[in-house]
């Protein structure tokens, strides 16, 4: 079920993705309502079950190069027509970490990720204004390098914003898109969120349904339709 006030988006990207940190498993979404990540989900590109092409003792013990993972360098579009407010670029990919090995050290420096401001914690990143003085959507961790799109310019629903990237405070390639009711995450307010006409696999594996609008569960598979 999609909030009544919530933010209505296409999915960015084409093919299947699966869900992760999804608000319809809880509020706050990313265990905080700081820099308006209340409603924020995330999404991993998947073929069949699968985020990565390889598997092997770096998958388990150690770090990973980002090219292995379906998501990278995957088309990001833009989920609503508006007006591109503000873009960072020029921060490096980092390696994935699907290991616990890899994470917990990584964890550890999660604080002083946040204090390096929003290039350390969104990544390489687009804010669109959807309309004047209306809701604000930002969607992070693109590849270095890859933004279309400059500050002003216009934007249609489906356009190529960028590519997917594992920049900023990411642990393998993703797409983050949240929702907020100004420019700036470190003063706005999350807004829910909800998606339009897209495609679910259960995550216990059931048949697909078709969803005309609702906020993806968690571990589901989705696709646009």
């Amino acid at each position: 079920m999609a909030d009544p006030g919530a933010v209505v988006l296409q999915l960015p990207f084409r093919g299947t993705w699966r869900v992760e940190n999804s608000p319809a498993r809880r509020v706050p979404s990313h265990g905080t309502h700081l820099f308006a990540t209340t409603y924020a989900i995330d999404f991993t590109a998947v073929r069949g079950r699968r985020t990565a092409t390889t598997r092997d003792w770096r998958s388990l013990l150690g770090t990973e190069p980002v090219d292995r993972f379906v998501a990278f360098g995957q088309p990001v579009l833009a989920p609503a027509a508006g007006r591109v407010v503000s873009v960072h670029d020029g921060e490096p990919d980092g390696v994935a970490r699907r290991s616990q090995a890899a994470r917990v050290p990584y964890a550890l420096t999660q604080a002083s990720r946040a204090r390096g401001g929003a290039g350390a914690l969104a990544g390489n990143h687009v804010v669109l204004e959807l309309e004047p003085g209306g809701a604000h959507v930002v969607l992070a961790h693109l590849r270095e390098g890859s933004l279309q799109v400059r500050p002003g310019d216009p934007v249609t629903v489906g356009q190529q914003l960028a590519e997917c990237g594992n920049s900023g405070n990411s642990t393998q390639p993703h797409v983050h898109v949240q929702a907020m009711d100004a420019a700036d995450p470190f003063t706005a307010r999350g807004l829910p969120l909800a998606f339009r006409d897209h495609r679910a696999w259960p995550r216990d594996g059931g048949p697909p349904v078709v969803v005309p609008l609702g906020v993806p569960a968690e571990g589901a598979v989705v696709e646009p339709v």
